[in-house]
């Protein structure tokens, strides 16, 4: 697969209170094995020690499965299709590892794959966004998930809307966060899907922000935990909106001492929930399963 990566030119000024947000760029960032050099809470003492960590076979298994069955098929469904998916790989990610990865993204015109060498994580990912960035006067929305997260089918378009209701705040404030507060855990077994209900306050996979177009800094720039200081939140709830991924790998579970969660195998009426919501299938996931058995 091959895509073009704009280099776009800042701009400045004040924006409009009558702005089209259809026209504004929707960025997401995910970042599938990067070996960043920060940006995890285990840390590695080289970037070679992290990368085998990341390349091991039985978590890169995991993390392709949970790409496949939950990530890629909830943003192939969306309502809303007008937006860049900037997925961040190491520039040593073995050759096997890569050309699987691109051959699941070649039906998907959104996707665009950037290696990266090693680097300190807030500065690789600004520059990864900026590059893919266009030029234009108006503000860009971004949006950030892990390799094992999902959102609803509807999640762009809600973002749009949510900033076209945030219009005369997008002229006086560099960042904006819109928060998406409600969806659910879950994980992916040879059983099918396993998930609970959630509603949590900036929790990534939910989370928007609206950037000016003179702005540096973008998304993955602040810690989304403490966003509420540094700009304003526009927080929406009543909606399922966000799934995060629960996993043998998550990197805030591999800590001493970190209580698993309980979550219950979906019936048939959650399994349908599912489909509608987020797109994903839980007989899909039994068969990712089965065929690598």
């Amino acid at each position: 697969m091959s895509a073009a990566i704009l280099a776009p030119t800042r701009m400045t000024g004040r924006i409009h209170s009558k702005m089209d947000t259809t026209r504004m760029q929707v960025i997401g960032l995910c970042r599938f094995s990067y070996p960043a050099l920060g940006g995890f809470q285990i840390e590695h003492d080289t970037p070679e020690a992290r990368a085998a960590f990341l390349y091991d076979p039985q978590r890169m298994e995991e993390r392709f499965a949970t790409f496949q069955t939950l990530t890629l098929p909830s943003l192939r469904a969306q309502t809303d299709p007008d937006f860049t998916l900037a997925i961040v790989v190491g520039d040593a990610m073995p050759e096997p590892l890569l050309a699987r990865l691109l051959d699941l993204v070649e039906d998907m015109p959104q996707a665009v794959i950037i290696p990266r060498a090693p680097g300190r994580h807030r500065q690789v990912m600004r520059e990864v966004i900026n590059d893919v960035r266009r030029d234009s006067p108006l503000p860009s929305l971004q949006f950030r998930m892990d390799d094992d997260d999902a959102v609803a089918v509807t999640f762009v378009q809600r973002l749009r809307e949510a900033a076209a209701g945030l219009a005369p705040l997008l002229g006086e404030h560099r960042y904006i966060s819109i928060d998406f507060n409600q969806g659910h855990i879950a994980r992916i077994s040879p059983k099918g899907i396993h998930a609970k209900p959630a509603i949590e306050t900036l929790w990534t996979p939910g989370l928007g922000m609206a950037v000016a177009p003179g702005a540096s800094r973008g998304i993955m720039n602040f810690s989304h935990a403490k966003l509420g200081r540094v700009m304003p939140v526009l927080t929406l709830p009543g909606e399922d909106i966000f799934l995060r991924g629960h996993n043998a790998f998550n990197d805030s579970r591999q800590k001493d001492g970190i209580r698993p969660v309980r979550l219950p195998l979906l019936d048939a009426a959650g399994e349908n929930a599912f489909r509608r919501i987020y797109s994903i299938d839980a007989d899909h996931v039994r068969a990712h399963f089965a065929k690598g058995a």
